[in-house]
């Protein structure tokens, strides 16, 4: 008769138990790096800004899908988040982070250097030290739809999340 009552209440605490194993996560979108002629000459382009968009929804979703972590809303901070260079503002990307109640601040950056030549980074930092907890970097090649979400892809599978060496653990 004991069972019953020790399985209803594991069965009760194991959401529990899984979601205090989680660490939080903010996703800040990505930002791109233009350095090519093409750039320099004609300025912002409405695919490139749209990839950077679904490059950062599916980094999101690939945390998500390992069960390991848990989104926050970034909603609140974005706007300033997006007005900012995460990569260059003297670790913003952690005060947000904090703000939102995140333990991990996660940003990316697509640097292009042509249409062909691209390099694809993820930055993860501890939200209370600002510590870097994880790099990884991609170059690629074809600035096209495919080759940013296999960029992204091959980053979480064998960098980010790889199950002996990946950074994120």
């Amino acid at each position: 008769m004991l069972k019953i009552p020790v399985a209803t209440a594991m069965l009760v605490l194991l959401p529990q138990w899984a979601a205090a194993e989680q660490r939080s996560v903010a996703v800040f979108d990505f930002e791109l790096i233009d350095t090519s002629l093409e750039g320099a000459m004609n300025g912002v382009r409405s695919d490139e800004q749209a990839r950077l968009e679904s490059t950062s929804a599916r980094l999101r979703q690939r945390l998500v899908e390992t069960g390991r972590f848990s989104l926050v809303d970034i909603a609140p901070v974005a706007a300033e988040a997006r007005a900012r260079n995460l990569q260059a503002c003297g670790g913003c990307d952690v005060r947000l982070a904090r703000q939102v109640g995140a333990e991990l601040a996660v940003t990316g950056t697509v640097q292009k250097v042509s249409n062909l030549i691209l390099n694809m980074n993820v930055y993860v930092r501890e939200a209370d030290s600002g510590r870097l907890a994880a790099a990884a970097s991609a170059d690629f090649r074809g600035n096209t739809d495919e080759s940013w979400s296999r960029a992204l892809d091959w980053l979480a599978r064998n960098r980010l999340l790889a199950p002996d060496s990946g950074a994120l653990k």
